[in-house]
């Protein structure tokens, strides 16, 4: 039996054909190349520990990085020397620097072919460097104290160790007094600036001593005290203290009555302290164990304390014992 088609689905499927047809010439002709799939990315899920990202807008300005301050480094160098025939190796305090070539010289006449070379520096420094091995024939301290550190040590010959020679304290300013300094109660006017040694330095603890005198004989304690806020230095030899006032970077320092005497004329100006409140520093003088050369340092240290050692030393400010 033949069954007709109904007209109503026969328009209904004609409509759907169309539009079917229609919608894919449309496609055609408004893409020629196959479009590609852009990833949508999924955030990170934020936890304690995940760093969130501020809006620059709202970002706090960061702290300026401040700069450490330089550190002072207290280690000393252990300088090398080579012990050789003839020669002596002398660890000697920083203040017989003025004096040290005439010594050298007078040596050299008294005992021909000897020769001696001198490791100047403060002598703290110097008993460091021999505790820490180097090489030395002799050792002259400013100061008894590290001799008798070292003598305890072990370091010394036995009976070598003799005092050679004092030094007094003294102020010292440069040619031109830029601080209008005309006596020691000056010292603690406003403004001025003053340099010292530090503590551990042999001339440091002469000057501590040597304020605190002047302090309880003729000035005060506001005077003393006064005296150390205008310290704007303390320095690790004696030396070079009394660069900085012939540099004019201080009104006024603290060095021995040597290191004034050895200066070339008109350097500085000087202020003496009394010598009922200074302090006279005592030198001494030894012949070291490890040296390779003791008949030749025995020679030098012959030398030091003869009348010519004796003489070329108190032509440079110091004194006899």
């Amino acid at each position: 039996m033949k069954i007709k088609p109904d007209i109503h689905h026969m328009i209904l499927i004609g409509i759907v054909c169309g539009l079917l047809l229609f919608t894919a010439l449309f496609a055609g002709c408004t893409s020629s190349a196959p479009q590609s799939t852009v990833p949508v990315a999924t955030p990170a899920p934020v936890s304690a520990s995940t760093p969130v990202a501020t809006p620059l807008a709202a970002q706090t300005p960061a702290a300026p990085v401040t700069t450490p301050a330089p550190v002072t480094t207290t280690t000393t160098p252990k300088p090398t020397f080579t012990p050789s025939q003839g020669n002596v190796v002398a660890y000697t305090a920083a203040s017989l620097t003025g004096v040290s070539p005439k010594l050298a010289a007078d040596f050299e006449k008294m005992y021909p072919g000897n020769s001696v070379v001198f490791n100047l520096d403060g002598t703290q420094a110097l008993k460091t460097q021999v505790q820490n091995g180097a090489y030395a024939d002799v050792f002259i301290s400013a100061s008894n104290a590290y001799t008798t550190e070292l003598t305890k040590g072990g370091y010394f010959v036995d009976g070598t160790v003799k005092p050679l020679t004092s030094n007094y304290v003294i102020v010292i300013l440069p040619a031109s007094n830029p601080g209008n300094i005309k006596s020691l109660a000056d010292l603690a006017n406003p403004g001025v600036k003053i340099a010292m040694e530090d503590k551990t330095v042999p001339a440091g603890t002469a000057t501590v001593a040597v304020l605190a005198n002047l302090a309880k004989d003729t000035y005060s304690q506001n005077w003393n005290s006064s005296v150390y806020k205008n310290v704007v230095t303390y320095e690790t030899s004696e030396p070079a203290v009394a660069t900085k006032v012939s540099l004019g970077e201080v009104d006024a320092g603290f060095v021995y009555e040597s290191t004034y005497t050895a200066a070339p004329k008109n350097t500085y100006l000087a202020l003496t302290i009394p010598k009922a409140d200074n302090y006279l520093q005592t030198y001494s003088i030894g012949i070291l164990k490890e040296s390779t050369s003791t008949g030749v340092a025995a020679n030098f240290e012959n030398f030091m304390t003869s009348t010519a050692g004796q003489n070329d030393l108190r032509a440079f400010g110091f004194r006899s014992l």
